[in-house]
């Protein structure tokens, strides 16, 4: 184990090196803070009795995501090289991708070109086409799970909210969202979920891209939407038709969305025809990183 990467609320994030061939990897364990404790030899187990049934579950969907994703092979979704279980929790190995975490980037930066918001979001939605060919929806797109390779290429990363496709009538467990990136159908188990669901976190995250922060939560949408309309917001900035694409992606009605990741690429503008990245931009801002200080 070469150093600690970082964590959230249900995993700790590790950078490794293999033993058989030394390659860095990502090394990501299950270990929710709030359900979970790791004692003195090392043993993940549930902070109470009462917790332990949640904290089963959790680990049981974890493995079950580090199988799907073990099984997806694409250019812009992370390569899970393998999965495991030890000390009483789950553990995945993932592709060692040097980069930056979109968040980061927004939080920086405040907005993204035209030119590398169209190069990241027609990456993302032919890996979503993809997802949804073999039967898969993410259900948690948001800028904080896609990573920016060096030179562009977006990552897809973190499976964990993962349906099967054919049962998208209804969510089947328990969700967490994301407030201003999930669409109203998944605040309620009998919302009617599908590809058209990723498709409006889709929209979310370059109206994100576009305004520095994420847009109003859905649930204050549907009492009183007032977020202003994308063509009139950001239109000194972004062309016409980005625009347009957004506002489709993110209408509160889900019947009225792109009702595949291939139709809302299919009205993204070509992204050769806008004016190129400044070289290096991605290499200088990782740089940056503190992780890339040793």
């Amino acid at each position: 184990m070469n150093r600690f990467l970082g964590g959230g609320g249900f995993s700790q994030v590790y950078l490794a090196r293999r033993n058989d061939d030394d390659r860095l990897v990502v090394i990501k364990e299950y270990l929710p803070m709030r359900l979970a404790t790791r004692g003195e030899d090392l043993v993940v187990a549930a902070r109470s009795a009462d917790l332990a049934p949640r904290f089963q579950r959790g680990r049981t969907l974890f493995f079950q995501e580090a199988g799907i994703l073990s099984g997806l092979q694409h250019p812009n979704i992370i390569r899970v090289l393998g999965f495991f279980r030890a000390n009483g929790t789950v553990y995945m190995v993932m592709e060692y991708l040097p980069g930056a975490n979109l968040e980061r980037y927004i939080r920086r930066h405040q907005q993204l070109s035209e030119r590398l918001l169209l190069t990241v979001f027609r990456g993302l939605l032919e890996a979503l086409d993809y997802i949804h060919a073999e039967g898969f929806l993410h259900l948690d797109i948001k800028p904080g799970n896609i990573h920016l390779c060096q030179g562009g290429r977006p990552i897809l990363l973190d499976f964990g909210a993962v349906h099967r496709r054919e049962r998208y009538r209804h969510l089947v467990h328990e969700q967490v969202i994301t407030p201003g990136f999930a669409p109203i159908e998944q605040y309620s188990k009998k919302g009617y979920i599908g590809p058209w669901t990723d498709n409006y976190a889709i929209g979310a995250s370059m109206w994100a891209c576009m305004g520095g922060k994420p847009p109003p939560d859905a649930r204050k949408r549907q009492e009183e939407d007032l977020l202003p309309a994308a063509s009139v917001q950001f239109r000194r900035r972004y062309s016409p038709e980005l625009l347009e694409a957004v506002e489709w992606a993110m209408d509160m009605d889900p019947l009225v969305r792109p009702q595949t990741a291939a139709e809302l690429l299919e009205v993204l503008p070509d992204p050769g025809e806008r004016a190129p990245l400044p070289e290096s931009w991605l290499s200088r801002f990782v740089a940056a990183m503190p992780w890339r200080r040793s």
